[in-house]
């Protein structure tokens, strides 16, 4: 108890121990390992990784890093804000727990990328899988840690070792690869810059030294990309020279510029060393529509002519209503001009195709054939608005100028010069996808998602789908199955005419001869036959598919071109089976193999082994083994001896006779006494036997090495 109190008090008195007490659990140098250990990537599950360096693990709820509290999440929170804001911005989210020792290790390169990718525009979440388990189940995070991404609504999980450089790509990534467009040459930026009248939306082009588009600058571009076109000039490659001159860029600074209707002068500039996001979202948020933008959906009508909340807070809008052509294009230009030179916060000018927008010109008009224009006020949600239509068709002459600049004048003191009122349908989408286009690019996100959840997602997300598979495959086979059977009942249960049974019976006939020679008919004019070798052997029969057989003749040097001739000619009508292989066997150079392999082939009478005089002496020339190599077994075809009138066919069943016979010497099967091509003989009615299933197996427990 002494040593005790004594080694507490001299914890206590000495600032570095007692940090390292608190910190560690003791006082000693014990706690240096862990920041000297080896450092080293280990694998995490399902393509997972962290940095595995063992630091002091801080489970103690009150002294866990509070970086992390500001970015929690909660399943309300994440539903109503952050899924809606997913379409703005991506996020990054982290799925943590106590008592988590990976969640520790991948703490400070978290901490490192989250404060780096937040300043760009990026979101940030931590959701605790202890204390949300509905969301992190709704998110599919079934352990910690696991890091995934959120864009449009759609959930991405991060495999990847977790360093700067991979959660950085993992999040470039995420978003759509034609949000900026590369501007390298004059043409092609005349054609970027143009397309403002199709896509109804002004052009940005940034102009830097940077060889690669910024992250930055593609985030920006996604928060932006339903009011803006995005371009970048990377002003380092050739050909750019004469663009950067042309707009006095500096091509040490980063600029940025907004084209909108005149593509030969920017309409806003902005230029900085240091590009922030708050500058850009300022000057973007400025300039998000054009002087007189066309309206082609019900979302840009609200928000450049909104409701009328208050007296103090009127806005009007002096629409265009006009058609599409040439025809049109003198009244449409001085409108624009008029536009530019009486810009005001209370007014916004806006051009309509009456063709377009059928309903919304009826209201307001008489006659759709001419250019008009009306000044409006939106008064609520549904609909309703105040106006006042020019009574002259718009010409974009000094009078018409002179009368639209009178009328806006009044309208400063005099709010009840609109005394028209109207209530106006919605307007439709011009620039929406056709249905096909639609359902086909959910289709292609839908095969993604599946895609990547086959190869990525736990099991459990996957049993609904593979559930619905497998049902969808049950139900078809299952209608196939009952289809077929209860065809031939109906068949079956109809009886036939005395001509029609007759001349069944005769097409019966006919028709098991045919199926019986055409199941075989040859597909090439010649017989495959390879050796079998040591270097095929695995092939062609240890590894042989299933319901597959070779067929191997045993043949000697001298033998070869006689037997291979006599062996193609009898086995030539089975090579239309898909299933049968056909080898041939040196007996010269395997001959233990072929000996080990005929010792499992004897029953009662037992076979010579290697130590009988005759071992070296017995002809297996003419031999045929049939070799099943997925259910180790074959089967044995004898060559015919010439004064067998009989008909051994090689069967399996009588060759411990024949062994016997040829154990005794060469009297009764000398080469005198038969040639080598009858040896064959009836090769092709043992062959018959075999497609049966007649002939006798002989099994194995395995197939020797064939050395």
């Amino acid at each position: 108890a002494t040593v005790l109190l004594s080694s507490t008090s001299q914890i206590l008195s000495n600032e570095e121990k007692r940090a390292n007490f608190d910190r560690y659990g003791d006082a000693g140098e014990s706690q240096g390992y862990s920041q000297h250990q080896h450092r080293q990537f280990h694998h995490f599950h399902e393509g997972f990784y962290f940095d595995e360096s063992f630091f002091h693990f801080p489970f103690n709820s009150e002294r866990r890093d509070t970086s992390d509290e500001k970015y929690l999440l909660h399943f309300s929170h994440y539903i109503n804000e952050i899924v809606p804001d997913s379409f703005k911005k991506p996020y990054l989210i982290k799925i943590t727990s106590d008592w988590c020792f990976s969640c520790i290790h991948i703490e400070p390169v978290w901490k490192e990328v989250a404060q780096e990718l937040e300043v760009l525009g990026v979101g940030i979440g931590v959701v605790h899988a202890g204390y949300e388990r509905r969301l992190a189940h709704h998110l599919g995070a079934h352990s910690t840690p696991s890091i995934l991404g959120l864009i449009n609504g759609k959930i991405t999980f991060f495999h990847n070792a977790v360093i700067r450089e991979n959660l950085r790509q993992f999040v470039e990534n995420l978003l759509p690869g034609n949000l900026v467009e590369k501007v390298c040459s004059n043409k092609n930026y005349i054609r970027f810059l143009s397309n403002w009248k199709k896509e109804n939306k002004p052009h940005v082009l940034l102009f830097d030294h940077m060889p690669v588009v910024p992250l930055l600058y593609k985030l920006t571009a996604f928060a932006y990309r339903d009011y803006l076109s995005f371009g970048y000039v990377y002003v380092g490659l050739r050909g750019t020279e004469e663009l950067s001159s042309q707009y006095n860029i500096n091509v040490y600074t980063p600029t940025m510029m907004i084209f909108k209707e005149h593509i030969d002068r920017p309409a806003d500039v902005v230029q900085a060393r240091d590009m922030k996001k708050q500058l850009i979202d300022d000057f973007l948020s400025q300039n998000k529509f054009l002087m007189v933008a066309r309206l082609t959906n019900q979302r840009l009508f609200q928000e450049l002519c909104p409701v009328k909340k208050s007296h103090r807070q009127r806005k009007y809008c002096v629409v265009l209503l006009t058609g599409e052509g040439d025809k049109f294009a003198e009244a449409y230009k001085a409108f624009l001009t008029f536009a530019v030179a009486n810009t005001k916060d209370t007014l916004k000018f806006v051009h309509i195709y009456n063709d377009r927008q059928p309903e919304f010109a009826d209201a307001l008009l008489m006659d759709r054939g001419k250019s008009a224009v009306v000044i409006l006020e939106r008064r609520n949600n549904a609909g309703k608005i105040a106006y006042k239509t020019l009574e002259e068709a718009w010409q974009g002459s000094k009078e018409d100028n002179f009368i639209l600049l009178d009328l806006l004048d009044q309208l400063r003191t005099d709010p009840g010069l609109l005394s028209s009122e109207t209530v106006l349908a919605d307007l439709n989408d011009e620039l929406a996808p056709m249905f096909l286009i639609r359902w086909l690019y959910s289709m292609l996100d839908y095969i993604s998602d599946c895609w990547d959840s086959l190869f990525h997602s736990n099991w459990r997300e996957m049993m609904p789908l593979l559930s619905l598979l497998f049902s969808a495959l049950f139900i078809l086979f299952g209608t196939v199955i009952v289809q077929a059977f209860s065809d031939s009942s109906d068949t079956r249960d109809s009886p036939p005419s005395e001509k029609e049974e007759t001349a069944a019976k005769t097409e019966k006939n006919d028709a098991s001869f045919s199926k019986e020679s055409n199941s075989r008919i040859p597909k090439k004019g010649f017989v495959e036959v390879t050796e079998l070798t040591d270097i095929n052997y695995n092939s062609n029969l240890v590894r042989l598919r299933p319901g597959h057989m070779n067929v191997v003749l045993i043949l000697s040097n001298s033998t070869k071109t006689i037997l291979l001739q006599k062996f193609a000619l009898e086995v030539y009508t089975f090579t239309g089976s898909s299933s049968l292989h056909f080898s041939f066997l040196s007996l010269d150079k395997h001959r233990e193999w072929l000996e080990y392999l005929l010792e499992f082939a004897q029953d009662a009478a037992p076979i010579p082994n290697q130590y009988d005089k005759h071992f070296l002496e017995r002809d297996y020339t003419g031999y045929v083994l049939a070799l099943n190599g997925h259910k180790k077994y074959f089967c044995l075809f004898k060559p015919h001896r010439s004064g067998d009138e009989g008909g051994t066919l090689g069967s399996c069943e009588d060759y411990n006779s024949s062994l016997h016979t040829e154990a005794r010497g060469k009297s009764s099967c000398s080469p005198g006494s038969r040639s080598i091509k009858n040896k064959l003989h009836k090769l092709s009615f043992w062959m018959e036997r075999l497609l049966e299933g007649s002939l006798q197996r002989f099994y194995i427990p395995s197939w020797p090495a064939l050395d």
